[in-house]
């Protein structure tokens, strides 16, 4: 028995853009990694007001970071900037101005917008193919680029308007592989999750989080092929064969 393909959602890092493709562009210019950037964001900040070191700041940054990988693979929330950074700030029982945090918060959160990441290449074109066929959704995890900025991004390449929803998972208060994350982008498109074929790199968060919502789900490995073992109801390895995949799915 056939099951139509209604619509079909995106994950947006190492699926739509390339993550981490600014790191080569920030070394040309001269600047820190983005890792680097923020602890030393932090630093500068907290230098302002208490004696504090940059190794410090360093060891604090590594738990808080520890901390954010446990709770999102374990728990399925994405801490925001503001969360991660409150921790981190009563780990040290250091007080920050309210208007240095807001500005903290804000320099951490653009940071992507600064230095842009690249886009897998094919999406553009496979987007156009598919689009009027299919309704189309971004479902990604925030991890410290918010879905206001992810939106930006998008913007930026002229994709925002190719996607009929957007769910992230800052906004929804819960990430991938929580059921809820695919129920709302459905519930969104206005269509059941069986009618869903969720397209993502990560076989825990994308593939197990598609398929506990009904839906099917397409692993890509394109950018990444990070999982050896795979329950995905297919695999795409570039975007040239998407189009095809999912209509082999619906026969």
């Amino acid at each position: 028995m056939t099951r139509p393909v209604q619509a079909i959602s995106f994950d947006l890092w190492d699926t739509l853009f390339i993550d981490d493709s600014d790191e080569a562009v920030r070394a040309s210019r001269g600047m820190r990694t983005k890792r680097a950037e923020r602890r030393f964001l932090v630093h500068q900040a907290l230098s302002r007001h208490h004696p504090v070191t940059a190794d410090q700041v360093d060891l604090a940054y590594d738990v808080v970071d520890a901390a954010f990988r446990k709770v999102w693979h374990d728990h399925h929330i994405t801490w925001t900037v503001r969360q991660r950074l409150t921790v981190l700030l009563e780990g040290f029982r250091l007080p920050l101005p309210e208007d240095e945090v807001a500005e903290l918060i804000q320099l951490h959160e653009d940071m992507e917008l600064t230095v842009r990441p690249r886009l897998v290449p094919g999406v553009k074109e496979a987007l156009e193919e598919l689009r009027g066929r299919y309704k189309l959704a971004v479902v990604s995890d925030a991890i410290f680029s918010p879905g206001r900025a992810l939106r930006e991004l998008l913007r930026g390449e002229n994709l925002l308007n190719f996607f009929d929803a957007m769910v992230f998972s800052d906004e929804v208060g819960c990430s991938k592989p929580d059921r809820r994350v695919f129920d709302k982008a459905a519930g969104e498109l206005g269509l059941p999750a069986v009618g869903l074929v969720h397209v993502g790199d990560r076989d825990h968060n994308d593939i197990k989080g598609a398929q506990a919502a009904g839906a099917r789900a397409i692993l890509f490995t394109a950018v990444k092929n990070r999982d050896g073992v795979t329950s995905a109801d297919a695999i795409c390895h570039r975007y040239e064969d998407l189009a095809q995949i999912i209509a082999q799915m619906e026969r």
